[in-house]
């Protein structure tokens, strides 16, 4: 099961030329697949050759293939990993039987949902990155743009791959409700909310990366423990693919620090606007950026009490990140305390799974602040980048709507409206990052913001043709 088989219209390990019906059903649905990439995918970058890389087995190792490509000729197929004999629910109420091969008919409606919303980020990101192909600083970072689209793209497939074979009809409706809605569109958006942010700039696609792929990362891992099979081994093969593009994020950003740092050091200055006069992006607003898609990242693991998060786990739908190193797996008897507006209140733990997994990704993401700050550090400046509170501009659980700054504490309403602009970019930050955004593609060059990577792609050089213009 591990190799893949290249040679079928739709590239896949799940033997589906032995399913007439669903290869069939599939094949109706690429057609508008490919239309929807056409129109909505990378704006004119067609008939580019990109160096990118395609899937060939879902073993860990030696799993990808190098070489140029156009993008709307990417073999996007449905890649599960091997199943594992014998494998046992590994929590909720029914831990220890055997996992689900099929969809019981009590959860049907319950896991169309989770899978129709994990789905919906996939084509969301690819919309919301369309056009920064035209300001891209440098060829490396636009062929890793590229990679990530594909592979969104490709993310898209294994979830529809799950709703027409395990949904019938609903499931082949959601399939095709994937590519009606747009991130961004009044009437038709996309699901959940960052997925509609705009993303006019390379700073907000780094940040992005780092954090809204790391809340990817993060639900990928819950659904590689589900009791149901398919959809567990579907996820584990997409967290392969899903590392590179936390790695676009979390070098990007040191990248740009990097630069920043070159430019305050040239200048013998921590001034904000002298570092902005010399063409480098100025510590504060990297902040700000980092407090925006940080803050707006954490409303995606849903609110701090829920019961929903209580039912799925319960049932065996969905497990925490990482289900095999905690201690108890049933979770009947545990309560947590969690911080509300009101005051310290004690809930079951089941009602508070999404806190958890929060509370988990936040210590993820210090990971690189690390990085960055010692960057800084070594520089010789006091300043230190930082994690916004998860209290901080919510709009969804307990805090939603509160008005609270980034260290968590509560502020009158007019307050925190008249510092907002000092917590995430203003208008003239986003002018400001926007004004550098200027399209580098000749191979080896790197716009002024930003400082060149360590390597270059699969031990190629940094002046290598990444991508090839016709």
């Amino acid at each position: 099961m591990s190799s893949i088989n290249y040679s079928e219209k739709i590239p896949n390990n799940v033997n589906l030329t032995n399913d007439r019906t669903l290869q069939r059903a599939l094949e109706h649905w690429q057609p508008a697949f490919l239309k929807w990439w056409h129109e909505m995918g990378p704006t004119d970058f067609e008939k580019a050759d990109v160096y990118l890389r395609t899937a060939i087995s879902v073993d860990a190792q030696g799993w990808a293939h190098y070489g140029k490509v156009k993008m709307p000729d990417y073999r996007w197929g449905i890649f599960l990993a091997d199943a594992v004999p014998d494998r046992k629910i590994g929590f909720g109420d029914q831990m220890g039987q055997p996992v689900w091969q099929q969809v019981p008919g009590e959860y049907r409606s319950t896991l169309r949902r989770l899978i129709v919303t994990q789905g919906d980020t996939e084509p969301a990101s690819v919309e919301q990155q369309r056009m920064l192909g035209h300001t891209c600083p440098s060829m490396y970072d636009l062929r890793n743009l590229f990679q990530i689209n594909v592979e969104e793209g490709r993310h898209l497939w294994a979830m529809v791959y799950l709703l027409h074979a395990y949904f019938g009809r609903d499931g082949r409706e959601e399939a095709e409700e994937l590519l009606e809605r747009h991130s961004g569109d009044a009437d038709k958006p996309r699901i959940l909310t960052t997925f509609n942010e705009p993303m006019t700039d390379w700073l907000s696609l780094y940040c992005f990366t780092y954090f809204t792929d790391r809340d990817g990362k993060y639900q990928l891992k819950s659904f590689a423990e589900s009791a149901f099979d398919p959809l567990s081994r579907t996820c584990r093969f997409m967290l392969t693919e899903e590392a590179h593009h936390m790695f676009v994020g979390e070098t990007g950003i040191s990248r740009v620090v990097k630069r920043t740092l070159e430019v305050m050091k040239e200048h013998a200055t921590d001034d904000p606007d002298v570092v902005r006069r010399h063409g480098a992006v100025d510590l504060p607003t990297l902040q700000k950026y980092l407090n925006f898609w940080c803050s707006s990242s954490l409303d995606l693991f849903g609110s701090e009490i829920s019961s929903n998060s209580a039912g799925n786990f319960a049932s065996g739908m969905k497990g925490r990140p990482d289900e095999t190193t905690y201690e108890d797996h049933v979770l009947r008897e545990k309560t947590i305390k969690l911080a509300t507006p009101e005051g310290e209140q004690e809930v079951p733990m089941l009602n508070a799974l999404n806190e958890v997994m929060r509370e988990s990704y936040l210590k993820d993401c210090e990971i690189g602040l690390k990085r960055w700050n010692r960057q800084i550090e070594r520089a010789g400046h006091g300043l230190r980048l930082t994690l916004p509170s998860s209290r901080f501009r919510r709009s969804i659980g307990p805090w939603a709507g509160v008005p609270v700054d980034t260290h968590g504490r509560m502020v009158e309403r007019h307050e925190y409206e008249q510092r907002l602009e000092d917590w995430i970019p203003s208008q003239r930050d986003r002018a400001f990052v926007h004004s550098l955004m200027h399209r580098v593609v000749e191979p080896g060059k790197m716009a002024g913001w930003i400082a060149p990577p360590e390597r270059g792609i699969n031990n190629l050089g940094l002046d290598y043709e990444y991508v090839h213009f016709h």
